[in-house]
Formats: C-alpha cells, structure tokens, sequence
C-alpha cells in the first residue's frame, strides 16, 4: 500500500519514530475503507519522494492503532498531521490538492527549530 519513502507506524512505535525524529515527520492517519484516504495515497507518495532526507512519511492505520489517533483529537480521516520536534506544527484533515501539502511541508521545514 505505502510507496518507497513511506513507512507505516503503530502505537507501539510512534514516539520512538515519529516523537523523537531528528527530522519533520508527516503523518498520515488512513483507513483502509476510507475512500478519499486512497485517493490521497498516491499525493503522500509523491510527498515522500519528493521531500526524500528532509521529511519521513509514515502512515498509520487507525483501524489498527486508537490511542494515538485520539490523544491527537483524529475525527475524521484522511489526517495529516506534520510532527517537529516532538509535537505538531501543521495538520491537515481532508482531502486536499498537494500545493496545499507542499505549502504546510515548507512552513514546517523552514521554520526555526525550537531550542
């Protein structure tokens, strides 16, 4: 389901690899029988491709994974939700045209990093 540069993410692995990233980590919150989900794959593959070593890509399944989804206030899906040093600096719920993605990547990567 995920393309090259995106990795799936659980519960059990969440803090480990998006909360202690050294780099930007977008989430994308999915289920498999979320229609516009799918249609929003392919635009979350081209992301990760694109952003290759300056943003991870993972996606998490909340069918499978519910604690993370609600400690993060996830109603409706598909999420994005953009992680920078431990916390979320942009989300994004729906679908949306990648221009909109890409404008919310790049506040994110040139943001000042927190000290």
């Amino acid at each position: 389901m995920a393309g090259q540069f995106v990795s799936e993410v659980s519960d059990a692995n969440f803090e480990q690899n998006v909360l202690k990233s050294d780099q930007p980590v977008l989430v994308d919150f999915w289920a498999a029988w979320c229609g516009p989900c799918r249609a929003l794959a392919p635009v979350v593959d081209e992301v990760a491709t694109q952003y290759n070593g300056k943003l991870r890509v993972m996606k998490m399944d909340v069918d499978k994974n519910s604690s993370t989804p609600s400690r993060y206030g996830i109603r409706g899906i598909p999420a994005l939700l953009i992680f920078k040093d431990g916390k979320v600096a942009e989300q994004i719920v729906g679908f949306v045209p990648k221009e909109q993605i890409d404008q919310s990547i790049s506040k994110v990567l040139s943001a000042p990093v927190a000290v």
